[in-house]
C-alpha cells in the first residue's frame, strides 16, 4: 500500500512539473516570433529653430555638459595662421635675443613652430607689450563677465625659477 502510494505520488509530481514547461522545439519546427517594439528616436538636445542674440553672454538654452566646436560656434580651423594664432597660454619662451631695435623673444607654440615676438604683436587672446632680458609681458584679454578688469598682464620668463626667489 506504501508502495502504490508513493508511485502514485511520483507519477503526479513529475506530471505537473511537466506539464508546466514549455514543449521543447525539435530542429524541423520553425520557433515562434518574437514580437519587438521599434525604438522611438531620442530627440535632439540642442534646440532648433530659434534665434539668440546673445550680445557678449552665453546662450542659456545651449547645454554646458556637450560642449563642442559646433555649439560653440568655433572650430579649431578658424584660428589665424602665424603669430596671430598663437594663445598666451600655449606658447614657452625658448631664448630672448637683443638687437638694434631691442628685444625679440624666441617662442615654441604647441604645434612645434618657432616665432619671434616683439612688442606690439598681436597674440589670439592679447598683445605684446613689451620683452626684457628676463622673459615677455602680455596682456591678455579678460573673457570673465564678472571681473572688472578688462586685460590683466601674464609674465612669460625665460627661467620661470626666477621669479621664485
Amino acid at each position: 500500500m506504501r508502495l502504490t502510494f508513493l508511485l502514485l505520488a511520483v507519477t503526479l509530481a513529475a506530471a505537473t512539473s511537466v506539464s508546466g514547461q514549455a514543449p521543447a522545439s525539435t530542429p524541423g519546427t520553425p520557433r515562434p516570433a518574437t514580437v519587438t517594439t521599434p525604438a522611438t528616436p531620442v530627440p535632439a538636445l540642442e534646440p532648433t529653430g530659434y534665434t539668440y542674440d546673445p550680445s557678449g553672454r552665453r546662450d542659456p538654452f545651449i547645454s554646458l555638459v556637450r560642449r563642442t566646436a559646433s555649439a560653440l560656434g568655433t572650430s579649431a580651423s578658424s584660428r589665424p595662421a602665424g603669430i596671430a594664432g598663437l594663445s598666451t597660454e600655449e606658447i614657452v619662451i625658448r631664448g630672448l635675443v637683443k638687437g638694434r631695435n631691442g628685444w625679440k623673444a624666441m617662442v615654441k607654440a604647441v604645434d612645434g613652430r618657432s616665432y619671434q615676438l616683439v612688442a606690439g604683436d598681436e597674440l589670439l587672446d592679447g598683445t605684446v607689450k613689451m620683452v626684457t632680458a628676463d622673459g615677455l609681458i602680455v596682456l591678455q584679454n579678460v573673457n570673465d563677465p564678472l571681473s572688472t578688469a578688462r586685460k590683466r598682464e601674464v609674465k612669460k620668463l625665460l627661467r620661470p625659477t626666477l621669479e621664485a626667489q
